[in-house]
Order: C-alpha cells, then structure tokens, then sequence
C-alpha cells in the first residue's frame, strides 16, 4: 500500500472532512518518494526525538496527533527546519491527524479511554470549535479517583491531579483528552459528577469546586497516547503493515 492509498482509507475511516475548522492540517504534512509502506510509526507529537527514533526503526510513515503543520504556513529554519530535515533525510512521511482522532467512535482517545472504564450508556459531549469530541458515560460501579487512576493508568499513581470536589465515588464521568480542561462546565452539564481531562487550568479549578465535580487531570500526553496506537492496530489488522509506537512522554 502506497502512502496515498493509506491517506484515502484514513481520511474515509476517520472522517477527516468533516473537521475543515480543526486548527491542524490533517492529512500527509510530509510526502517520501515513492514505494510501498512497510512499516508504519505512530506517536503523540512531530518532534525531533520521535522522529529521530522513528527512523532508527526503519518507520516510512510517522503517524503523530500532533503534527507539525498548525493552519499556517512556518518558514523552514530553526526548530522547525531540524524536524523537516530529519524526516527528509530518511524519506519518511508524516501523516498528522488532530481532532478526527479526539473524537472517533472507535478508536479516537475519548472513546477509547471510555471503553478502558467499561463506560456504559455512551454518549458524546463537550464542544470546542464547534465539533463535539467529548464523551460521558455511566461508569460500571461508583469509583473514587484513586479507583480510576488505576483502572486507567496503572503506572500514574501519584502523577495526576486531582481536585476532588465531587462525590466521593463517582457515578457518571465525562472525557475530554489533551488540553481540554476547559471543558469542565461542559462536562457538568452533560450531567457528569467526574471530568477525565489532560491539564486543568488555574481558573478552573473554582469552577471545578463551585459546580461541585471531580476533576482528573492525567497529563496531556499520557491521554493522548491511546488514540494513536489504537488506531495503528486498525491499520495493522486491515493493510497487514507492521505498526509500532514511539513512547516519548513529556510528564505534561
């Protein structure tokens, strides 16, 4: 499968289209010359240490969240020109898709962060930009935090945040990944006792107490990576191309 042929299958299966507002250029943002893929690399950000170990695995495509492409053209010099450079030098793509995989049903991160609590009565929830990428859910037992953190990210105890400001156990929870913190009013509307986020913000931590909700803040990059590599199973499972995921979190 040639790297066009992969971007029509994945701009169909994540509705790319339907996200003309999203800030990132969801799509290839780096072509290489020619041949088929073999082996496609899948990661959280377009930086140069991702990049760098994406070639020492012999990846054609990397496959990021964040790319490096956001709604305007950059001049090729500095930071910029280095990860360009990089990418280049080892004739491998980068493929970049933001908000479509925010919001997949199947293998976006706030779904798959819901179907890793056993969420039941799935709906979507919470706007930004005018597309809805949130989901809530009813949790399968009333969970305090710790509970969850658990459940979630076994090896994060004591690295989230956490402002416990409603029910001891929670009942219903929203999920908006990455920099959604400020979702939190969104989140108690959509009739969630507990908001699952990445990073919460200063203002929103009264917000967070005068509407009486939890917040689990987890890190922007530890919720972001379940999306990627849920998506390169699908892609391995339907193409038969050798996927593998470039871990490099930032504790953030």
């Amino acid at each position: 499968m040639t790297l066009h042929e992969l971007d029509r299958l994945l701009s169909e299966y994540l509705r790319i289209p339907d996200f003309p507002n999203d800030p990132s250029q969801n799509g290839i943002q780096v072509e290489r010359s020619g041949g088929d893929l073999r082996k496609i690399a899948l990661g959280v950000d377009a930086c140069l240490e991702t990049i760098r170990r994406a070639a020492d695995q012999g990846a054609d495509l990397l496959l990021t969240h964040h790319g490096l492409l956001w709604g305007q053209s950059e001049p090729l010099r500095g930071l910029y020109y280095g990860r360009v450079r990089a990418l280049m030098e080892s004739n491998m793509a980068l493929y970049a898709c933001h908000l479509p995989l925010d919001a997949h049903p199947e293998c976006g991160n706030n779904y798959g962060l819901a179907a890793r609590l056993g969420l039941r009565d799935i709906r979507p929830c919470c706007e930004w930009r005018g597309y809805t990428i949130g989901v809530t859910g009813a949790l399968p037992e009333p969970l305090s935090p710790d509970d969850l953190i658990r459940k979630l990210f076994p090896s994060a105890q004591g690295d989230c945040i956490v402002l416990p400001f409603g029910k001891p156990r929670a009942e219903r929870a929203a999920i908006v990944t990455g920099g959604g913190g400020e979702e939190v009013s969104q989140a108690r509307d959509a009739g969630a006792d507990l908001f699952i986020t990445g990073e919460i913000g200063h203002t929103q931590f009264h917000t967070a107490e005068e509407l009486g909700i939890t917040v689990i803040a987890a890190g922007h990059y530890r919720t972001e990576t379940i999306g990627v590599q849920l998506l390169g199973q699908k892609i391995t499972r339907d193409t038969g191309i050798e996927t593998v995921f470039i871990d490099v979190p930032t504790g953030l």
